[in-house]
């Protein structure tokens, strides 16, 4: 489904649905939407039997997942995960290949109170957390025999940001890689993983977060504008833990991550944020899943993007399931996205289902359209010239998420970095 500028939103109370498909037990008229079956009283809190909003695709928990790429067929494109994929240009990423020579480079930064090593494919917490819903993923996991392996040790603080620099020194290469990063329990740090250069990179990054602990995981793809980056991001949140993912998609001709989490106990809080900017040629697509599979926990997903160019493309799928057992779950995620151009797309599809009517909340929204001309005459009006102003109004739709990083040093290099993509047409 392809978001037109008019938004569709749905919240916890007083629902604006759009079009939204519904299955409900027991309503047999299949078709409807949800402004045809529901009025504006509509709430995902308190329901007395289970539902499912999906987007033709059933459920997300009947899904394939598995370690062996044989379990994956070739995709055709009819597939729900690879149907806005450009799988042509994927091609490489999809053969069961090992990698060839060194095509990507690794250097770590991080403090001795950090741990550091290998893991082999048979050695915890390797395997433990990420679970292949792809083959891609499954492809990864297999032809990496050893995982970078970081873990921040119980009860340890690290202030200073651990950093994993993945650079492609080998245009047309391609590279398999599978990160393990661990918090321990009662841990408390940051995790940057930046990728830059020329490759083609097929990578997982796998996340434990211990029991009290409290991690933020930023994924920075800096490429170059030949490289492709396919990816899978897994994470399990432990007991009364804090996680916090942000994806920051800028360059790259295509980007395409599936960043997931699930919870190990109650009382988590887990956060998902995502910045993306397309120019033509390229293809940024990000795939979310929430899996509430325990009772009591929080999540919140807000992903926003900006598209210029003729051929610019940019995808977001938003998944949030929340099991039977998952009583007392807080759920939202949210897309955003801004039109500079025309000729760019935008798709935004996001997917909930609901199996438990004892919640405290669930609500999604999406909406993608062009500048508010409102915003542009009031600063135009006083004397900013156009261009000024335009530029004014994509850095203030951007920040929110910018400012969620808190780490200055990137915040100010990702601030740099849309003033660079803004004057590629003159925006």
């Amino acid at each position: 489904m392809t978001n037109t500028p008019a938004e569709q939103e749905e919240k916890v109370a007083g629902v604006d649905v759009g079009e939204r498909r519904i299955s409900i037990p027991g309503f047999t008229e299949e078709g409807e939407t949800l402004a045809e079956t529901m009025d504006d009283s509509h709430s995902h809190g308190g329901l007395g039997e289970s539902q499912e909003i999906t987007s033709g695709a059933g459920s997300r928990a009947k899904r394939t997942v598995s370690f062996d790429p044989a379990d994956y067929p070739q995709p055709t494109g009819r597939e729900e995960e690879w149907r806005f994929s450009p799988l042509k240009k994927l091609a490489s990423v999809l053969e069961d290949t090992p990698t060839e020579g060194a095509p990507v480079d690794y250097q770590i930064s991080a403090p001795e109170t950090a741990a550091v090593s290998s893991l082999t494919a048979d050695t915890s917490p390797r395997g433990s957390v990420l679970q292949p819903a792809d083959r891609a993923a499954a492809i990864a996991s297999k032809q990496t025999p050893e995982a970078l392996y970081i873990q921040i040790p119980a009860d340890t603080e690290i202030e200073e940001p651990i950093r994993v620099d993945i650079t492609g020194v080998e245009a047309g290469k391609r590279a398999n890689s599978h990160i393990v990063l661990e918090a321990a329990a009662h841990a408390k740090g940051t995790i940057v993983l930046e990728h830059r250069g020329s490759a083609i990179f097929n990578g997982n990054v796998e996340i434990k977060v211990g029991d009290g602990a409290d991690l933020k995981v930023i994924s920075l793809q800096r490429w170059n504008s030949d490289a492709i980056h396919t990816g899978q991001h897994d994470a399990e949140v432990g007991r009364d833990a804090k996680y916090k993912h942000v994806a920051i998609s800028l360059g790259g001709e295509i980007v395409r991550l599936n960043v997931n989490f699930r919870y190990a106990a109650e009382g988590a809080e887990a956060e998902m944020y995502g910045l993306y900017f397309a120019d033509s040629g390229q293809h940024i697509e990000h795939r979310t899943f929430v899996d509430h599979n325990s009772p009591s926990n929080k999540s919140n997903v807000l992903y926003k993007g900006a598209l210029q160019g003729q051929t610019a493309r940019t995808v977001w799928i938003g998944d949030v399931l929340i099991r039977k057992e998952a009583e007392n779950t807080d759920s939202y995620e949210k897309n955003e996205n801004l039109v500079l151009t025309d000729g760019a797309r935008a798709d935004s599809v996001p997917n909930l289902e609901i199996e438990t009517g004892v919640i405290d909340g669930a609500g999604h929204a999406s909406s993608t359209g062009r500048f508010d001309e409102n915003h542009l005459f009031y600063l135009m009006a006083r004397g900013i010239p156009e261009e000024i102003a335009r530029q004014l109004v994509v850095r203030g739709f951007l920040h929110e998420i910018i400012q969620k990083i808190g780490v200055p040093a990137i915040e100010e290099a990702l601030q740099e970095d849309l003033e660079n993509e803004l004057k590629i047409h003159g925006n």
